[in-house]
């Protein structure tokens, strides 16, 4: 699990209430990876600016390499490995995916 300040938790509320629409903030906000991860994956520019301010690339990273099946889609996944410098052009990790085992 994720460990976040009480002030970023706080600072994460307008954008759970937004990107995890189907429950409270402090609800969505029990699992603050889950929020993070949806904004990276889905946000707006300024939504994903406000993001990286709040929390740091460091975060991201993590998010990142902890990430679910389904968090992200492929553009996305490609996005954030670029960007938080994990991966060369056309070295992307595979998304995770779901094993029924």
């Amino acid at each position: 699990m994720l460990q976040i300040s009480q002030q970023t938790r706080e600072a994460l509320q307008p954008l759970a209430r937004k990107y995890v629409w189907w429950k409270t903030p402090e609800e969505a906000l029990t699992m603050p990876q889950r929020v993070i991860a949806q904004v990276m994956n889905i946000g707006d520019y300024a939504d994903v600016q406000r993001l990286v301010a709040q929390v740091g690339d460091e975060i991201l990273r993590k998010v990142l390499a902890h990430a679910e099946a389904g968090q992200f889609n492929e553009r996305s996944w490609a996005y954030w490995h670029y960007r938080l410098g994990l991966s060369d052009v056309d070295q992307v990790p595979a998304l995770p995916v779901r094993s029924f085992v």
